[in-house]
């Protein structure tokens, strides 16, 4: 009771939609594969777990998803955000709650874990990253909506031509909370791929089962952890710069192959606790304005910029990890900084918003 309802092949739901193959698992849902037994085509299908608390999440990501169909009306840039076609409730075992959206390919994870090169070609990068900005945008400003969880899972790739849609669609098969790595007649997806293909793959963001509305936060915990901001960690007010932290995050990951921040746990300290060093290593010390208006600051600091349970630190630079051990140029390099930083400033309200991300020369070059 309360937990995800025993889905089974060939199960029918609301008469129309039969169950083909799952696609997915995460915490509060689990995503299928199903046909629509009336229009003949493929649906993916979100059931939520059944407990009391996860039909008021599903009530409200249908209330995001239908500002943003009501939004993109206006705004193109809509088209970046995936759309739902339907949702319902249903009564089963324990009772659940299903939405429906257009089936897409598999997500920038599942392509990044099939890719044999260390991280993905920049043009591809770049791309992808103007089609998330720009849903970005779409959502901060016109939708006034957080979606609090951007990562590689969260970004689902999609093909206009019929050979690259049925090439993405064989994919599917691949679980979006893992790397596997998928094998093919012609090998690798990322091999399979020539770059006129992945350069005709468009992205859209996913998942917004953890969003929230800009004036009305829902939890004080948002955020995969990698992908966390630092406002987020220490517990302050967030909005939509987290947002664009979170994406900082993602383009080094697409573009890189690794983790911009990877915290682990020890003996001693936290993840949360490595978290915050990693930043601190990577973006210099925390102003004491920022650490100490949280009246919790003790649970890191034991005074301004000290740590209060990792004492070794090991600072780093943006440029000098890419050139060092990514084998980039100084020139690309610099330029990738001078794009990630300003996505990545300590002070949300001074951090680069989505539509300068997007005028940032870097990206538009």
């Amino acid at each position: 009771t309360g937990g995800h309802h025993p889905m089974q092949k060939g199960e029918v739901f609301n008469t129309r939609y039969q169950v083909l193959h799952k696609l997915g698992c995460g915490a509060f849902a689990t995503v299928w594969l199903c046909q629509d037994m009336r229009r003949k085509k493929q649906v993916a299908v979100k059931v939520l777990k059944s407990r009391e608390g996860f039909a008021e999440t599903a009530q409200d990501e249908v209330a995001f998803l239908r500002c943003v169909s009501c939004m993109k009306k206006k705004d193109l840039a809509g088209e970046n955000i995936v759309c739902l076609l339907d949702d319902f409730r249903m009564i089963g075992e324990n009772g659940f709650h299903i939405l429906l959206w257009r089936v897409l390919g598999p997500s920038i994870r599942c392509l990044m874990g099939n890719y044999t090169a260390q991280g993905l070609p920049l043009p591809f990068v770049k791309k992808s990253l103007q089609q998330v900005l720009a849903g970005l945008h779409f959502l901060h400003k016109c939708c006034r909506i957080i979606h609090a969880d951007i990562k590689p899972e969260n970004i689902l790739l999609y093909g206009c031509s019929k050979r690259l849609h049925r090439l993405l669609m064989d994919t599917l098969y691949c679980d979006q909370g893992t790397e596997v790595r998928l094998k093919g007649a012609g090998g690798d997806l990322g091999n399979q791929l020539e770059e006129s293909d992945l350069m005709s793959i468009k992205v859209k963001i996913a998942d917004l089962g953890s969003a929230c509305w800009t004036y009305k936060p829902f939890s004080k915990e948002i955020q995969t952890q990698p992908y966390r901001a630092l406002e987020v960690l220490l517990g302050l007010d967030y909005g939509t710069p987290a947002d664009i932290w979170s994406t900082a995050c993602l383009a080094f990951e697409m573009a890189t192959g690794e983790r911009l921040f990877d915290p682990q746990p020890g003996k001693y300290f936290s993840r949360d606790d490595d978290h915050v060093a990693r930043i601190i290593e990577l973006l210099g010390r925390i102003p004491p304005q920022i650490v100490f208006s949280w009246n919790k600051s003790t649970k890191f600091f034991n005074r301004p910029g000290a740590l209060l349970r990792l004492s070794r630190l090991f600072p780093r630079s943006l440029p000098g990890i890419l050139a060092d051990r990514h084998g980039w140029t100084p020139r690309e390099a610099a330029a990738f900084a001078a794009f990630l930083l300003p996505a990545l400033h300590y002070a949300p309200e001074r951090r680069a918003s989505a539509a300068q991300s997007l005028r940032h020369a870097w990206i538009a070059a």
